[in-house]
């Protein structure tokens, strides 16, 4: 686990994306609708394991999603200039797959939700 760098706050960029937490922190918590002990259960599952981009081994989604628990138990003021860039990844993922809501009845059970909530967002809360 990284070092944790305590984030600045109001005095400029915090992640090297130019993101600062003030910013990101209410897009996170609205992104992030996933408890840190309903995502750990959740990437226990055959469900979480069997979507997302692999390159051989864990997909980048679930990985993103243990960063994820993490960083739900992180209080606000340790988080570090990495943790913040990741939050910012998340919330620019969540976005980015709301936009193409399938057009099924299945929501519940498709790969679409199954993804979102490796990243720690279920569209069906």
């Amino acid at each position: 686990m990284p070092t944790r760098v305590p984030a600045r706050r109001r005095e400029g960029p915090v992640a090297t994306n130019g993101t600062d937490l003030d910013t990101v922190w209410p897009q996170w918590r609205e992104a992030v609708n996933m408890t840190a002990a309903e995502l750990k259960k959740w990437l226990d599952t055959d469900e979480s394991l069997s979507v997302g981009q692999k390159d051989g081994g864990e997909s980048v989604g679930h990985a993103s999603g243990r960063r994820i628990v993490d960083i739900l138990g992180t209080r606000k003021s340790d988080l570090s200039e990495d943790d913040v860039q990741h939050m910012a990844k998340v919330v620019g993922y969540v976005h980015r797959h709301l936009a193409q809501t399938p057009g099924k009845d299945d929501l519940e059970h498709s790969r679409w939700r199954y993804s979102l909530m490796n990243w720690g967002h279920d569209p069906l809360k």
